[in-house]
């Protein structure tokens, strides 16, 4: 059975502001409470993603990437600089 899109934008909604209160309270990203309610808003949004894209066959606008994608994320940012040297010269 399919998820209702609304029910699982509430989740969602509610899973931001736990995460938002247990960040408040530990001040520590790495505290229990807050790993905890990270995880929770994790599976809440790839829920309310899917509910979407299954009710209504549109994705949100958001890329998610997982921690293993630091390295891609640093190889990605000298690549964009290494494009914006050679538009320079294009110009010229």
């Amino acid at each position: 059975m399919a998820t209702d899109p609304r029910a699982a934008l509430d989740r969602l909604v509610a899973a931001f502001e736990a995460h938002y209160d247990a960040v408040a309270a530990a001040q520590d990203s790495d505290a229990p409470a807050v790993v905890a309610a990270a995880n929770t808003l994790m599976d809440a949004f790839d829920t309310y993603d899917d509910a979407l894209f299954t009710g209504f066959g549109v994705d949100t606008p958001f890329d998610i990437y997982s921690d293993e994608d630091e390295d891609y994320e640093d190889d990605d940012l000298e690549d964009e600089d290494e494009d914006e040297d050679l538009d320079d010269l294009d110009d010229e």
